[in-house]
């Protein structure tokens, strides 16, 4: 039993790193997508369509600094803690990041039409965003508090 506790506690450090990233895969690709399929109708302005579709990637970057975070001596004690912030932290940033980027992609779908309406179309996924940074924030928060041997 004690080594699948430890199990768990290693699967929390690095949970947030893991779900981060397939997050950020999801939400990369699908906004990428609606960037390629944009740059085929429009004459110009393909930038913003190109960063449009790598915001999704900063969960992972989040998910890397709660990795650090939590990086510590798994233990019977803290292996709890550690499953239980990190996994969840790691999930939240999973989440955001693929509606992130179907946000992202609502977003240049429209402004492809109609170009005025940029920045207000970017706005849903800013807002997706700030889920991200509440989770992130939370968990260097509530990881403080997990004992270190």
């Amino acid at each position: 039993m004690d080594n699948f506790a430890l199990m768990l506690g290693w699967a929390g450090i690095y949970g947030p790193t893991a779900l981060g990233a397939i997050g950020s895969i999801m939400g990369c690709a699908r906004a990428g997508q609606a960037a390629c399929g944009a740059l085929l109708d429009v004459e110009s302005g393909y930038g913003r369509f190109i960063g449009l579709s790598a915001l999704p990637s900063s969960q992972i970057i989040y998910g890397i600094v709660v990795t650090f975070a939590l990086n510590r001596e798994v233990t019977t004690a803290t292996a709890p803690g550690l499953f239980g912030v990190g996994i969840l932290c790691g999930l939240a940033l999973l989440a955001s990041a693929a509606y992130q980027g179907l946000c992202c992609a609502s977003a240049i779908v429209t402004t492809k039409t109609k170009p005025e309406v940029f920045g207000l179309s970017a706005a849903p996924a800013a807002i997706v965003e700030g889920f991200a940074v509440f989770a992130f924030i939370f968990a260097l928060v509530i990881a403080g508090g997990i004992p270190t041997p």
